[in-house]
């Protein structure tokens, strides 16, 4: 982690060309020094941050004031950073009637800003509340509601609760950055007396780090995947030398507890949604053994997506596992007791997460517990499903083998598609795919929630979802478009992308059969399409032209009349 110094020093760097981010920064204490602290974790982080600050204590005139500077600015992401210091001092203005609402009243505040309908669209991220005491009422505290403690623990679980009702709030959580660094480091005494600063400088890196981590999953930059080593890694010992009754694992007392406890970690990652692979140097025989037969492992054969043990190097099966699940490496973390293999995968990979673990074990899960590395934007059920439709994948491209051409593949697979447009039940998987789609991604416009309530309301929009299904198994929803009236007889496509995992199916050709014939339906004469590029989109640079539509100058037309539909074999379900 960089020093606060060297955030400062990046944070004074130009940033010509990189992708910008427009923030808007009110406080109730001063914030320049975290506002530094963010710009230049923003340009760690590969962007250019716009940061604008409110000034001084201007909380509730900047969220409420339609012609204050928050409003006018524009800004994407909203950073909201109330202090549990001022909080207390507050409180202890107040007479102890007041004290107890004091916690309801700030969330009726926070949710009045959420619900301005100015500000649905924009990013909220809100700083919770850091748990201190002010020793009025020692241990009784926590039977007395009117007691600091019990409002500042109340305003957190009800900001988490709020945050459920709007998808655009986010937590930042301070609260869990105290619990890492101590109060000691998050607050100092000699910063606030003198300059009404809040935040110590030492925590203000790991702080900036947190809030970019939100800011880059809502942007789409995530980590899905975690490859695991086997031997010292998942337990202690090598099991092809120890045998069975030779590895160290168990929830009894010794080293095994802490392989254990990895492996307990990595499920609960598996059952969030994070795709599970493995990467040893070992006999596959010996490596699945214990799997099947050892009392003591948490981790089963199931919970993998993809398991590789053999005596090829860890880069080429890393780089095997990455052609199999078609995500990025920036997509993975690489996990391996040997610092040797680490710095082999480092140096081959460099997008490729690959944490320094400690040399102990026993430090390995508090370790990686703190580093965030499977940061989020959003959740749903079908998050649930992932591990087994990229086993379901990993069949299909062995299945696909055995055919001498791929037209006869992609016929054997007896491929059905649901069409049908947003709704209160796809809508949270929608966000989540519009936040994570980045190779087959046209304009790479992010949807939040609420912006998806107010599209399948607008009248002047067409929304349309996918899903796939063949013998294989379902893959739930996988492609969604938006399509937007620009005159009396075009659509724009405001947007379209895909999950990879679909990729060569002939999803493309299917899902523009279907725009052709909703635009149809509902009298327009033409589609009109635009390629933004990025980084990472560049597979679909030449999709529309691939697709039969005329470029002119930026945009891409296509004629509704007289359109052959593409061939593909996929039926409507």
């Amino acid at each position: 982690m960089r020093s606060f110094q060297q955030l400062k020093t990046l944070a004074g760097q130009a940033g010509d060309g990189l992708p910008e981010l427009n923030m808007f920064l009110v406080g109730d204490s001063a914030t320049q020094f975290l506002a530094t602290a963010i710009r230049g974790m923003g340009r760690e982080r590969g962007f250019r941050v716009n940061l604008q600050e409110a000034d001084y204590d201007q909380v509730e005139h900047q969220l409420q004031s339609p012609d204050s500077d928050l409003f006018r600015s524009g800004a994407d992401f909203i950073l909201i950073f109330q202090s549990s210091r001022k909080a207390a001092l507050r409180h202890s203005r107040m007479t102890v009637q007041q004290q107890a609402s004091f916690a309801e009243d700030r969330i009726a505040f926070l949710s009045s800003v959420c619900s301005n309908p100015a500000l649905t669209n924009r990013h909220i991220i809100c700083f919770n509340y850091p748990e201190m005491d002010d020793g009025v009422y020692g241990n009784y505290a926590n039977k007395q509601p009117s007691s600091l403690p019990w409002q500042l623990r109340k305003l957190n679980v009800g900001l988490m609760e709020l945050s459920r009702e709007h998808p655009n709030l986010f937590i930042c959580d301070l609260s869990s950055i105290q619990n890492q660094l101590g109060r000691e480091k998050l607050f100092a005494p000699n910063l606030y007396v003198n300059a009404d600063l809040t935040l110590g400088l030492d925590a203000l890196p790991l702080i900036s780090s947190r809030l970019m981590d939100i800011v880059c999953a809502i942007r789409g930059q995530v980590r899905k995947c975690l490859i695991l080593d086997l031997d010292n890694t998942l337990w202690g010992g090598v099991i092809g030398d120890d045998g069975m009754e030779g590895i160290q694992i168990g929830h009894g007392i010794g080293i095994g507890k802490a392989y254990t406890e990895i492996q307990l970690w990595a499920r609960k990652l598996k059952q969030r949604g994070i795709i599970l692979c493995v990467a040893s140097k070992n006999n596959e025989q010996a490596a699945r053994e214990p799997f099947l037969r050892h009392p003591d492992m948490v981790l089963s054969l199931d919970d993998f997506a993809v398991f590789l043990a053999n005596w090829e190097t860890k880069v080429d099966n890393i780089q095997t596992i990455q052609r199999i699940l078609n995500i990025g490496f920036d997509s993975m973390v690489f996990l391996d007791d040997s610092p040797f293999e680490r710095e082999m995968v480092r140096e081959a990979i460099p997008q490729l997460a690959v944490p320094e673990l400690p040399d102990n074990p026993e430090n390995w899960l508090e370790y990686l517990s703190a580093l965030n590395l499977f940061e989020t934007a959003s959740s749903s059920e079908a998050d649930q499903d992932r591990t087994r439709q990229y086993q379901e994948q990993a069949q299909r491209t062995v299945f696909a083998k055995t055919f001498s051409n791929e037209e006869d593949f992609l016929r054997s697979l007896g491929m059905t598609s649901r069409v049908e447009g947003l709704t209160p039940f796809n809508i949270p998987r929608v966000a989540q795919l519009s936040q994570r789609s980045n190779q087959f991604n046209l304009r790479t416009v992010r949807y939040t929630e609420a912006e998806l309530q107010a599209l399948a309301k607008d009248k002047q929009v067409i929304p349309l979802t996918f899903t796939l299904e063949d013998r294989f198994g379902d893959n739930g929803l996988i492609a969604v478009a938006i399509l937007r009236a620009i005159s009396e007889d075009t659509l724009f496509i405001e947007n379209w992308w895909m999950s990879c995992r679909v990729l060569k199916r002939g999803m493309e050709a299917f899902t523009l059969n279907t725009l052709v014939e909703s635009a149809a339906e509902a009298g327009y004469r033409y589609l009109v399409g635009e390629y933004l590029p990025t980084a990472k989109n560049q597979i679909v640079s030449g999709l529309y032209a691939g697709l039969g539509f005329r470029q002119d100058g930026d945009r891409w037309i296509l004629a509704v009349r007289g359109y052959t539909p593409g061939t593909c074999f996929i039926e409507k379900q």
